[in-house]
């Protein structure tokens, strides 16, 4: 899944910890996401120094899958501002999936990204590389450009309401789809059902091969509300598959999510 933000200030003195409480109507995996709606819950902790370290832990849980946790993230990054308008972000993150998850990111257990991001005088551009790796391994590329739009104050003159609208393209490969497909065999299987086709038969599934393409377009709309300890968020991101996505969800796909940071 997508990393968590954290609602901290880079310029912060002190250390802080930043809680999390997130829902989404499904997963999205860089704008990609399976047949089946995954609808989950998020809650997550961030403690970020003042020399720019930060270390995270989240837990997921899908809502419509069994008791249990569905995922578990272990992160650390580091946040660096080289002027007041150029910095970048470098983080690791350990994932751990339950067995036969049937999350399309659960062979890659393992993510390294790169974010440099530039504020022009009209929109903010970022660079996202990742390196997924695990049972597989993948490359991901994002190009972000997004807008920080106040739209005033709500109460008083202590709250901050503003939308930050973002394009987002991304490339990469899709090598984990591999192990999707056979994870979602077994689980099909342990369920007397997909494992043939009615004469006894296994099923032979096709794995296309993969490799460095465009995969989706993602339009995104957070409308945030905000005070000084505390953050809520309500966000849209509508998302295209481009031809080169190889995927058995529709090509085009809504996202809204729900998001709740407090900040010590």
């Amino acid at each position: 899944m997508a990393q968590t933000d954290d609602a901290n200030d880079p310029k912060a003195t002190k250390t802080t910890l930043t809680l999390a409480a997130i829902y989404s109507n499904n997963v999205s995996y860089y704008g990609q996401s399976t047949a089946e709606k995954l609808p989950y819950v998020l809650a997550n902790a961030t403690a970020r120094l003042p020399i720019g370290f930060y270390f995270s832990a989240g837990a997921y849980k899908l809502l419509n899958m069994g008791g249990g946790v569905s995922e578990t993230d272990l992160g650390i990054g580091y946040e660096h501002n080289f002027t007041d308008k150029f910095s970048t972000d470098a983080s690791y993150i350990r994932s751990i999936f339950p067995k036969n998850s049937p999350l399309l990111q659960a062979a890659n257990t393992n993510n390294i990204n790169l974010t440099p991001s530039y504020t022009w005088p009209w929109f903010k551009s970022s660079l996202s590389a990742d390196y997924a790796f695990g049972q597989e391994s993948d490359f991901f590329l994002g190009i972000t450009n997004s807008k920080d739009i106040s739209l005033g104050t709500l109460f008083d003159e202590e709250d901050q309401l503003s939308i930050e609208p973002a394009i987002e393209i991304v490339s990469g490969t899709q090598h984990f789809y591999t192990t999707y497909q056979q994870e979602k065999i077994k689980r099909n299987n342990g369920k007397g059902k997909g494992a043939n086709n009615g004469n006894g038969n296994a099923e032979i599934i096709t794995i296309p091969k993969t490799s460095f393409n465009l995969l989706t377009y993602n339009l995104k709309l957070p409308l945030s509300y905000s005070r000084s300890s505390y953050l809520a968020e309500v966000a849209y991101q509508f998302s295209v598959l481009s031809s080169n996505a190889i995927t058995e969800a529709k090509k085009q796909q809504s996202f809204v999510s729900l998001s709740f940071y407090y900040q010590f």
